[in-house]
């Protein structure tokens, strides 16, 4: 069946592309020689990265003074001040952040709001690659700066496809369906970043050792001990022991057999896109990972095509071409038409014997050293996941990855034996005290684990993550108690509440709890989603002395093994 172009276009061939270094590059990364039928799928992903990059600004919104503000518990400010001292000639290779300009509320609000507008323009597809671009810039500019709040898989992530969204997006002011399709090279490197999420991942967990995903208990009681359960993964947790087997070796099979599907044609694609979609959705039910998840879901939409994805959308909205083939019917060593670029340029030349600008030459240049830095970091990165010891060029990677647009991934490589919980608390005489109430990580006994992703509540993660450790390695968490001890407004407001209202109180202190889910009999009979014991004292006990400057009342014990 021949493919034609919208206008009835001749059919050419990309032989003679191939036959020259500059046609294998103008294949490869040259949208106008770009595979056709992929219009839909990249709408839709470009969709949902532009509402994935609004919930990730939103939720900075009301947070990110707490956190990074000049009076938060990691000021980006004193941050900075250190890049500054440490590497002058580099630093802003280094730390890539507009906070370099000024790190103030008002400047941190700024970037907040400005990353919000972009990523509501580009949801509007009015002009993508500029709104992506900016959206790009700010959310940048945050993790360059946040220290130890920006230090997750899920920022990375973003950050990477963000960067590739900027080369797969379409040109133009209000591009519609039927514009340039998206070059070769940047639409594998959006699967290929898809695939690798989930490939590392299944690496890890068998390089880790950890007994658990050898034994296949690595699922028993995974619903309760991850940073933000949910109360679907409560009724999940209480579910037969041979379920949580069969999902560990389920997890297994995907992440290091089912995703290789990718590479075997359109057919394999929709049957790994089918298995892998639903998946997705049960983890996002089932857990807070933030963002993680639905960007992962939408990367999924690129194994996707036209062909398939046609039958869903009205006909006078859809993409109109006279016909549809898949790339795999063309006869061998022929390369595929766009499905919705005509085949001559508005000089009446085929576009393979048309010199480009010396401006387009330029961009295409541009493009193709980005694009192949990326894929070299992520395949060498990959490969030194199993053989830490080749010989691969490293140079090029530590380059980029200030930038974490080409990263190596690797989720839950050990699981977590149990769930404990900081919680801070405030005393008036040292004797009795009062805890301050988070906004989404367990606490009270009676209340039921909420579902709160993509929103990121990045203080009680981080503290998640903090309590698997001490506080030396933690210092978040007795910079916080100094917030506290002053009322600080920014980090207050990361909590639901402030039970010392009408004035600071004299002493501020953070315990350690461990938590578990009740089994269904104590939830009956006690109407409590959890139940908990004390462990003792988890960072110094503080109090401000009469001069201003921070006194310790009490240092912790050591605790017991608890990671």
């Amino acid at each position: 069946m021949t493919l034609l172009s919208r206008s009835g276009g001749t059919r050419y061939s990309a032989l003679s592309m191939q036959r020259s270094p500059a046609g294998i590059l103008q294949w490869l990364f040259d949208p106008r020689f770009g595979p056709g039928g992929r219009h839909i799928p990249r709408w839709i992903f470009l969709r949902a990265l532009a509402a994935i990059y609004f919930s990730a600004f939103y939720s900075l919104l009301f947070q990110i003074r707490g956190l990074i503000g000049p009076d938060g518990v990691l000021p980006a400010g004193q941050y900075l001040g250190l890049v500054r001292r440490s590497m002058p000639a580099a630093r802003y290779w280094f730390a890539p952040t507009l906070l370099w300009l000024s790190s103030s509320n008002a400047m941190l609000i700024a970037l907040c709001w400005i990353g919000l507008v972009a990523s509501v323009v580009a949801l509007l597809n009015v002009w993508p690659r500029l709104s992506f671009f900016i959206c790009f810039v700010c959310y940048l500019s945050f993790v360059a700066a946040a220290g130890d709040f920006s230090g997750y898989q899920s920022d990375g992530m973003l950050l990477e496809a963000g960067f590739l969204a900027l080369f797969f997006s379409p040109a133009g002011l209000r591009p519609g369906w039927d514009e340039n399709p998206a070059s070769r090279a940047s639409l594998f490197l959006l699967q290929w970043e898809w695939f690798r999420i989930y490939f590392e991942s299944g690496m890890v967990k068998l390089l880790s050792g950890d007994p658990e995903w050898r034994h296949l208990t690595a699922m028993d009681e995974y619903y309760q001990n991850g940073p933000l359960p949910t109360w679907v993964g409560w009724y999940v947790e209480h579910l037969p022991h041979w379920f949580h087997v069969s999902t560990a070796g389920a997890t297994l099979v995907m992440e290091l057999g089912i995703v290789c599907l990718f590479f075997f044609g359109r057919r394999a694609r929709l049957i790994c896109f089918f298995i892998v979609t639903p998946w997705e959705i049960g983890v996002i039910l089932t857990a807070n990972y933030t963002f993680l998840n639905y960007l992962v879901l939408s990367l999924g939409f690129l194994l996707l095509d036209d062909r398939f994805l046609l039958r869903f959308v009205p006909a006078r909205l859809g993409p109109k071409v006279e016909s549809i083939e898949d790339e795999e019917a063309l006869p061998e060593g022929e390369a595929p038409v766009s499905l919705f670029a005509t085949s001559q340029s508005d000089d009446g030349l085929p576009f393979e014997h048309r010199k480009p600008s010396n401006l387009a030459a330029m961009g295409l240049a541009v493009t193709a050293v980005m694009l192949t830095w990326v894929a070299y970091v992520t395949t060498a990165e990959m490969i030194r996941m199993p053989f830490s010891g080749s010989p691969l060029p490293m140079a090029p990677v530590r380059m980029l990855e200030p930038f974490r647009i080409a990263n190596q991934y690797g989720l839950f490589a050990v699981m977590t034996r149990g769930r404990y919980e900081i919680e801070f608390q405030g005393s008036n005489d040292g004797t009795t005290w009062t805890a301050y109430p988070f906004r989404y990580k367990p606490q009270a006994l009676n209340e039921a684990p909420g579902i709160y992703a993509p929103y990121q509540p990045r203080f009680d993660w981080n503290l998640w993550f903090a309590s698997l450790g001490d506080w030396q390695q933690n210092t978040l968490v007795p910079f916080a108690e100094e917030r506290l001890l002053e009322n600080g407004r920014g980090v207050l407001a990361l909590f639901k509440g402030n039970p010392f209202a009408g004035a600071a109180p004299k002493y501020v202190r953070a315990v350690l709890w461990q938590y578990w889910f009740t089994s269904m009999k104590e939830k009956r009979e006690t109407g409590n989603w959890w139940r908990r014991q004390l462990l003792g004292l988890y960072a110094p006990v503080l109090t401000l002395q009469p001069d201003g400057k921070v006194g310790v009342i009490a240092w912790p014990q050591e605790l017991p093994p608890h990671n």
